[in-house]
């Protein structure tokens, strides 16, 4: 058996690719408790999941769930010997999403309000350690560009209100960088809402591995491609270097991690737009050795670990139920992550 001496960060599952691109359209979705019981059977090296982050949508997990629900919901968690990390707000369905004003944006922050309170009373039960509120814009880009200057300010200025909210619950935000939310949708837009924002610490970004790379390609933004279109994979320097320019402008801002394979393509399924494709750990055609490009997140220019990411997630959304439903898949993924923290990872 292999020596793993790291406790940190923490391995999360997340629950929401048994529902995101599922349902009308699409295959059925996989309950939160099917999603529980895989996560919690998983095991190598005599290593298990630590938690899972969690999806605030039915039929998984209502936004409205009452205080006596969101204990019912832990201790159902706790006896599998988990624990809850980050939380996804449920902030789409409103008009215009975090670019709506009046009403469209109360809707919007009303949902943020709800989620810090179930993350709010999850710390206080003493099973969620670590973790953020995940939010995003809500918004196509289609929509965005009929105005990008004006419609960015109207997004961030919601985002600073959610910052308040966030405050008052003694939680933070982040904000996931992929390519089919507007105003979100390249490594250079993602940097400019931060800094508009400019509630560091409140508001930090969420980086998914998958995601991340298609702002390299510039799918969505080819004015801001940092590759050309007919990049030649096995060119690891250029490679890097374009990796290591957005990592050194997001990792800054970066308090939530996703660990996750991309083949260079976009998938849509069901109701979620295009956007990143996630890849099995060992996807042959996966374009990211996972274990190295983590690295460019979790730690600092110099080498020296950020140590500001509390845990891993693996996020794996519309992969078919067949796979989500083979426990070999949630093993292969648990030793990628493994394999991360050996690499990236501390003692405390």
């Amino acid at each position: 058996m292999t020596q793993h001496v790291n406790s940190y960060p923490k391995l999360h599952n997340a629950a929401w690719p048994g529902l995101v691109g599922k349902g009308e359209g699409s295959e059925p979705p996989i309950s939160l408790e099917k999603m529980l019981d895989l996560t919690a059977a998983a095991e190598v090296d005599g290593i298990k999941f630590d938690g899972i982050d969690l999806f605030l949508a039915d039929p998984h997990i209502s936004i409205d769930i009452t205080p006596d629900g969101v204990k019912a919901l832990a201790d159902d968690i706790a006896r599998r010997g988990l624990k809850v990390g980050s939380l996804v707000a449920p902030i789409w369905g409103g008009e215009h999403g975090a670019m709506g004003e009046g009403e469209a944006r109360q809707w919007y922050l009303t949902q943020v309000r709800k989620a810090c309170a179930i993350g709010k009373q999850l710390r206080e039960l003493g099973i969620r350690l670590s973790g953020a509120i995940r939010i995003d814009s809500a918004v196509s880009t289609a929509e965005w560009a009929a105005d990008p200057e004006e419609n960015q300010k109207r997004i961030a200025q919601t985002f600073r209100e959610a910052c308040d909210i966030a405050q008052e619950h003694g939680e933070v935000l982040v904000a996931e960088g992929e390519i089919c939310w507007g105003g979100m949708h390249s490594w250079r837009r993602m940097a400019q809402l931060l800094e508009m924002v400019d509630r560091k610490g409140v508001l930090g970004f969420q980086a998914d591995m998958a995601h991340t790379l298609l702002y390299l390609m510039g799918v969505n933004a080819p004015e801001d491609a940092l590759l050309p279109p007919d990049f030649n994979w096995k060119d690891t320097a250029t490679l890097d270097a374009a990796y290591t320019k957005v990592c050194d402008i997001l990792r800054p801002w970066t308090l939530d991690f996703h660990v996750a394979q991309n083949d260079a393509t976009v998938k849509g399924s069901g109701s979620h737009d295009k956007t990143g494709r996630h890849c099995l750990p060992d996807d042959p055609n996966g374009k990211l050795d996972i274990v190295k490009y983590a690295g460019f997140w979790l730690r600092e220019t110099d080498g020296a670990l950020t140590k500001k990411v509390r845990h891993l997630c693996w996020d794996g959304c519309m992969f078919p139920n067949e796979t989500l439903l083979n426990p070999q898949t949630w093993n292969d993924i648990l030793a990628t992550m493994i394999a991360v923290r050996d690499a990236h990872g501390w003692n405390e």
